[in-house]
């Protein structure tokens, strides 16, 4: 059972690290992708490229949560490790449904 909960843990890791490559590797993809666009006298909009950024944070975001998840179920979970990804996962959660507003600019409730 301690080689399983080892392996989980390397999982656990993997899912994060994606996550920040995602956000990370995501970002400089739009950011050069749009400075080719500039360069070739095509123009992408702010909002296009914001909308972009926002779409691969989001992304991001939700595997992050995803690999606190693993991590946390993945050792003895204590009050305290509950306690901690409760939190995270309730920041990056409003994270979450602030980007998705601004991206949409509206309620996720509200009709199109």
């Amino acid at each position: 059972m301690d080689h399983i909960s080892k392996y989980i843990e390397y999982v656990a890791k993997i899912i994060e690290a994606a996550g920040v490559l995602i956000i990370a590797g995501g970002s400089i993809f739009v950011l050069i992708r749009s400075l080719f666009h500039f360069g070739k006298g095509l123009s992408m909009e702010y909002r296009e490229i914001r909308q972009n950024l926002g779409r691969i944070i989001l992304l991001g975001l939700e595997i992050l949560v995803a690999g606190d998840i693993i991590a946390t179920v993945s050792t003895e979970p204590t009050m305290q490790s509950v306690l901690v990804l409760a939190v995270i996962v309730l920041i990056r959660t409003f994270l979450s449904f602030s980007l998705q507003v601004e991206l949409e600019g509206k309620l996720p409730w509200q009709k199109k």
